[in-house]
């Protein structure tokens, strides 16, 4: 039977806390219930947070607002690290002209768009501009006809030897607390079975994206792997990630990986975080 750690007692141990934002802060429901004290708890005793997050569908700026809004205003845009920054570091340093490619909503669009290059949906991609087409990025699961749309993103891939860029990893994210969506990584997934490609991407469980978090904070504090905590609900992302790169790493019950099934899950896969909590909520 797995030990469960208190959570309070876990951060206290460090100087920095990384979450994750689904099933960790919020779920279907919005705020997980007594998130808020956690934050007031941070503050307190000075100790920095942030949220990685594999979420590319807005900007941080839309995301920090997607919390104020549900009344949680400690969480402001310089605290999101979002795998769409990756991918317009990627598009900064690696593409120079020519016109990307997105699948995904206009809010999403905020990552490559920022970039200065010429940015266009696929539905708007066609003959007279697709020669002009110089990389595509896979950003949201919705904005799109997933008909027509990824028949042509399937077919532009086919036909052009561009970069093609995953800014969400994740394959799946819950509806309800019993069904499930197919997020970009999935779509992605797919489709790189379907070309015979491998795709570039960026998000958990990705070592580039903890370097990315790291690097941001290690240029304003002499901190080290051990100073910073990762806290997720799902084991191949969030804790095999943070594993990966050396940080210590907390499970949480409250989202992908629930109560009954984390031991099982943890024994088939092998990805062992260094602490398990009922959820991410500080009790004093």
């Amino acid at each position: 039977m797995i030990q469960l750690s208190n959570f309070k007692s876990v951060i206290d141990q460090y100087q920095i806390v990384f979450f994750d934002a689904y099933g960790v802060l919020k779920n279907y429901n919005g705020l997980v219930p007594g998130i808020e004290k956690t934050f007031d708890y941070l503050r307190e005793k000075n100790k920095e947070f942030y949220i990685v997050t594999n979420d590319a569908s807005r900007s941080p700026l839309q995301l920090a607002e997607s919390y104020h809004r549900v009344g949680l205003d400690a969480v402001t845009q310089e605290c999101i690290i979002s795998s769409g920054m990756l991918a317009k570091e990627y598009l900064d340093l690696k593409v120079h002209e020519g016109i990307v490619a997105y699948l995904g909503t206009s809010n999403s669009a905020h990552y490559i768009d920022s970039s200065g290059l010429h940015t266009l949906p696929v539905s708007a991609i066609n003959e007279n501009n697709i020669d002009d087409v110089s990389a595509l990025v896979f950003l949201d699961d919705e904005g799109y006809d997933w008909f027509s749309d990824l028949n042509k993103t399937v077919n532009l891939i086919r036909k052009k030897p561009i970069p093609v860029i995953v800014a969400n990893t994740d394959f799946s994210y819950p509806v309800t607390r019993n069904e499930v969506a197919i997020a970009a990584g999935g779509v992605a997934s797919m489709i790189e079975t379907i070309v015979g490609r491998k795709f570039i991407r960026f998000g958990k469980p990705d070592s580039q994206m903890f370097m990315f978090a790291y690097d941001l904070i290690r240029e304003r504090l002499p901190i080290s792997k051990k100073d910073i905590v990762m806290v997720g609900d799902t084991l191949h992302t969030d804790i095999l990630g943070g594993n990966k790169f050396g940080f210590d790493t907390v499970l949480v019950l409250s989202g992908n990986t629930l109560s009954g099934e984390a031991e099982t899950k943890i024994n088939a896969t092998g990805i062992i975080p260094t602490y398990i909590c009922e959820s991410a909520v500080v009790n004093k």
